[in-house]
């Protein structure tokens, strides 16, 4: 997570902060200083830094926190009250209230602004709207063609007119969004590797023109302070109503999604979390806080999980364990439920406690070790899915060799196989006798 290094310092100084019982206001200023010292070096925007560590002082150390009987965790607590705050307090929504709503998508060249765009056209179609992207990006190489391939992979109609200037092809996207049907239309301009006056003047053109519902500046996560500075400079000639940070998966010290509310004024709406076009949540600044503080993200994985798992699926399931029908083809659609949720280390992130578990965890292995036990199953016919008992030595052997894999491995993938298929069993069981509902476990 982008947020690692100062997560893992937050929480060194909160966790030595509990071993000491009651507290002293000198005390509790000295963990505000290593507070501070993380921040700086997180790269969060100075100014933002001051107020910050002001707020929390101000709070912490009256004679209600100092005097209580977790002085601590009471601390630990407004820390979290005001990261919360920074960020924006809470989520914050598209205004789709127009039919056709128009969103312009602004930004840098650089910062995943087209794929953004596909990204979000996807999470709009999701929630059951028609949009349609408008290729305004006319000086980029390739840059129509890019927007184009990626409206074909989410199924998102795309708009787009040769040897016409930015405002002309708005013009005509909007009129056939109008002829078609479609009620969201998502305009991705052109960017520049900095910010310019001929940049500037033709996105204000463009918003002086069309009056849309949304502007929204795209910011890479990775480049901390030059994307608060670069997103001001945005918002002073555009006002902009939102902001998306992309590569909220990389390694940088993420001082950009920690500065950039309060410099510009603005809410993180989105952040993308990979190159996946499904790699695209809600800004949650409660939730951020709480990944953060090593607290969790329990939300987004409900979420995840609802996303991922079919119930009409998740029924059947159900009525095999009930009739002890459950076999490797279930085995193997449980593997790829969970793969939906996204990779192993953004999950960890988000359960309680086990963040700290990362640096001993081998991901990249787990995540292996999974690729072979899909191709070991895709390796056995049918029959042999459907009816793992028939699987003796010589098949073994064989699905062993289509797979690349050893037949040790398949005696391991039968192995916990049956370990699974005996503790779903029971659960399923409990389900049917205490009349609940059941939901599927996930592979383990």
């Amino acid at each position: 997570m982008i947020f690692e290094n100062l997560a893992d310092k937050l929480q060194n100084t909160f966790n030595n902060l509990k071993r000491r019982g009651k507290l002293t206001e000198k005390e509790v200023e000295l963990a505000l200083k290593e507070v501070r010292l993380a921040l700086l070096e997180a790269d969060v925007n100075h100014k933002v830094v001051k107020s910050f560590t002001e707020r929390v002082k101000n709070r912490a150390i009256g004679e209600e926190v100092l005097k209580s009987l977790t002085p601590a965790q009471q601390v630990v607590k407004i820390v979290y009250d005001e990261l919360t705050s920074l960020m924006g307090g809470s989520a914050a929504q598209l205004n789709l209230s127009y039919s056709p709503s128009i969103i312009m998508m602004v930004g840098l060249q650089g910062a995943g602004k087209t794929t953004t765009a596909g990204k979000l056209a996807r999470t709009i179609k999701e929630k059951g709207r028609r949009p349609l992207l408008v290729a305004c990006d006319v000086y980029r190489p390739a840059a129509v063609k890019q927007l184009q391939v990626v409206g074909n992979q989410i199924g998102v109609n795309v708009f787009s007119q040769e040897g016409q200037k930015p405002v002309s092809i708005a013009q005509a996207g909007i009129k056939y969004a109008n002829q078609n049907g479609f009620d969201v239309i998502i305009i991705d301009t052109a960017g520049r590797l900095h910010v310019d006056e001929e940049l500037m003047q033709e996105l204000v053109d463009l918003k002086t023109s069309f009056k849309p519902q949304e502007i929204l500046f795209v910011a890479d996560a990775m480049t901390g302070q030059d994307a608060v500075n670069v997103a001001a400079s945005f918002n002073e000639r555009l006002d902009i109503s939102g902001i998306i940070l992309t590569k909220m998966d990389g390694d940088a010290r993420g001082g950009a999604a920690l500065s950039i509310r309060e410099v510009v004024g603005k809410p993180i709406k989105f952040a993308a979390f990979g190159e996946k076009l499904d790699a695209l949540e809600i800004f949650h600044p409660d939730r951020m806080a709480s990944r953060i503080l090593g607290m969790g993200d329990l939300g987004t994985i409900l979420e995840k999980a609802q996303q991922a798992i079919d119930e009409k699926e998740a029924a059947q399931l159900v009525q095999k364990l009930t009739t002890d029908d459950f076999n490797l083809e279930d085995f193997y659609e449980q593997m790829q439920q969970m793969k939906k949720m996204g990779p192993l280390n953004q999950l960890m992130d988000m359960v309680p406690g086990m963040n700290k578990m990362k640096g001993q965890a081998d991901f990249s292995a787990a995540e292996k070790e999974m690729k072979q036990l899909e191709a070991i199953i895709n390796s056995m016919t049918p029959k042999e899915r459907r009816q793992p008992d028939l699987i003796d030595a010589s098949r073994k052997k064989r699905i062993a060799n289509g797979s690349g894999a050893r037949v040790q491995d398949v005696n391991r993938l039968l192995k916990q196989f049956g370990e699974t298929k005996k503790v779903m069993k029971q659960f399923g069981g409990l389900s049917q006798k205490g009349k609940k509902k059941f939901k599927m476990p996930f592979f383990n």
